[in-house]
């Protein structure tokens, strides 16, 4: 039996990792776009943060991207909620991203030019107006594209079958908002498609992620102390949103991943 693994010494995420990924930075004609996934509350946009820091140290602009930013309008939402199901008002799930201009957007930067970077503001639970859109910088030559679902394939029919969390049996009994979701995952083919080398953050289980994403809230609290954020109460049931299609890619992205880090409860690298 081996032994159970431990962190390793001095390698502490985000900075052992970052360096790692910033080092390895390839340069071909066309600018690749560097898949980051992991589950909530994993760090991604920090490690993202730290990656575009490092390179633009060694002269190398890099272009930071969060599907986040990529949600519907709070107003298309609640049409899908009207015409599909009420759970579809909530923002984060498969299928409630604007994809046509993800693509957009990621065929822009791939290309080299200066495009508009959409944001979104979750504290109103609103895109921002384009006109507060930055721009890309000039001469970039990454594109880091950060986001929880990565390239997680659709689960079969009959694992939809079963609730799996209180959220489901109680307000999806019959099924089809999870297979609204799970359909939806098919759409995110040709935003996959344009990521060129995928690093997976593997977490303990989805056992963490109610700590962890409380833990960000706590943080986007810190930023905006005028605002009001989500409470604890409030985060507990929206990470239920995101549990199945969490736990498949748990179960899946290891053998889709082009790199694999594996972190511990408290975040720190363990192989």
């Amino acid at each position: 039996m081996s032994p159970p693994s431990q962190p390793i010494a001095g390698h502490h995420h985000p900075d052992f990792i970052a360096a790692r990924l910033a080092d390895g930075l390839a340069l071909p004609a066309r600018i690749p776009v560097y898949g980051l996934t992991g589950l909530q509350g994993t760090g991604k946009s920090t490690l993202a943060a730290d990656m575009a820091a490092m390179a633009r140290r060694r002269g190398l602009p890099v272009v930071v991207l969060s599907i986040d930013d990529f949600y519907l309008g709070r107003r298309e939402r609640q049409r899908l909620a009207r015409q599909v199901h009420p759970l579809l008002a909530t923002r984060g799930p498969p299928g409630s991203h604007d994809l046509a201009l993800l693509v957009e957007t990621l065929d822009g930067l791939r290309a080299g030019r200066r495009v508009a970077l959409p944001r979104f503001d979750k504290i109103a639970d609103r895109r921002l107006p384009p006109s507060r859109w930055p721009r890309a910088p000039a001469g970039a030559r990454l594109v880091v594209f950060e986001g929880w679902f990565h390239k997680v394939p659709a689960e079969v029919e009959a694992a939809l079958a079963e609730p799996i969390n209180a959220l489901e049996r109680d307000e999806d009994p019959d099924g089809s908002w999870r297979r609204y979701c799970n359909q939806a995952l098919a759409a995110y083919g040709p935003v996959w498609e344009r990521i060129d080398h995928l690093a997976w953050l593997r977490g303990p289980g989805f056992e963490v992620v109610p700590e962890w994403r409380w833990q960000q809230e706590c943080t986007l609290q810190a930023a905006n102390p005028g605002r009001r954020a989500m409470t604890r109460a409030q985060v507990e049931r929206f990470v239920l949103f995101f549990e199945r299609v969490s736990r498949q890619a748990l179960r899946t992205l290891p053998a889709i991943a082009d790199e694999l880090f594996t972190l511990d409860a408290a975040r720190r690298l363990v192989s």
